[in-house]
């Protein structure tokens, strides 16, 4: 059966962040993810979390308001990613994030690639314990980001050929991305190590865009089983009253099992 984690910076939104654990928990969710936890010190998450397993965090952004996303593939700015990412790697170890996407940022041509690879490769070796993944993200969301197609990602992620290094399947952005998401999944599927879903085309609940969730459950529980399925979207009325696709799925799976 997959695990569910809902993420915590688009989910939950009615109470504070800190109180978002306990609420995710009674909701029926298995898991937890957050965008950028950094705002808190992690004794503060761990008594928030009581044990609730984190699927996954990211690396800093750096000055979101000032349009930076990142700063693994932003030539001239290596220390400053590095520096992000032992911090993010500490709160990754400390709060047991199953895995870390590393925010690309905006840039782009050759320059970038080849920081980016360089990048990562110093990552895996900084912190051999800990398991990356690589998102791709649409331009209409991310103006300029690097990392900007699945087959690209995947190359990157191919001639890196680290087992510690996979895609992170975000529903939202294949469809906007590739127009096919469930191609995108065929295609990608042994790559993939982290999932991410939302409802298309308004990124409200999950469910719409011709992409089978039960499938998709199904697949995970034969050729990828322990993988998260994360849930980040945009609740159309608060989070709690739109949880039915939630209990679906579990009661289906349940059967099932």
């Amino acid at each position: 059966m997959p695990r569910f984690a809902a993420n915590l910076t688009l989910l939950f939104t009615e109470v504070s962040v800190l109180d978002r654990p306990g609420w995710a928990e009674r909701c029926g969710f298995d898991g937890v993810e957050m965008l950028f936890p950094y705002d808190h010190a992690m004794d503060d998450w761990e008594r928030a979390l009581g044990g609730m397993p984190v699927a996954l965090i990211n690396t800093p952004p750096g000055d979101w308001a000032a349009g930076d996303r990142g700063f693994a593939a932003v030539p001239g700015q290596t220390a400053r990613f590095r520096e992000g990412f032992l911090r993010a790697a500490e709160y990754a170890t400390r709060l047991g994030a199953a895995r870390l996407h590393v925010m690309a940022g905006v840039a782009k041509g050759p320059e970038a690639e080849l920081c980016y690879t360089e990048n990562l490769a110093w990552a895996t070796a900084e912190a051999p314990a800990l398991t990356l993944s690589l998102e791709p993200l649409n331009p209409d969301d991310m103006p300029g980001y690097f990392l900007n197609d699945f087959d690209q990602a995947a190359r990157i992620i191919d001639d890196l050929n680290s087992p510690r290094i996979g895609l992170q399947f975000d529903l939202w952005h294949a469809a906007r991305l590739h127009g096919d998401p469930t191609a995108v999944w065929i295609t990608h599927r042994k790559r993939i190590n982290h999932v991410q879903i939302a409802g298309f085309p308004h990124r409200h609940e999950p469910g719409g865009g011709g992409f089978s969730l039960p499938q998709l459950c199904d697949q995970i529980d034969t050729h990828m089983p322990g993988t998260w399925i994360s849930a980040e979207y945009r609740p159309t009325k608060g989070t709690a009253p739109g949880l039915a696709w939630l209990s679906a799925l579990k009661a289906r799976d349940a059967l099932i099992g």
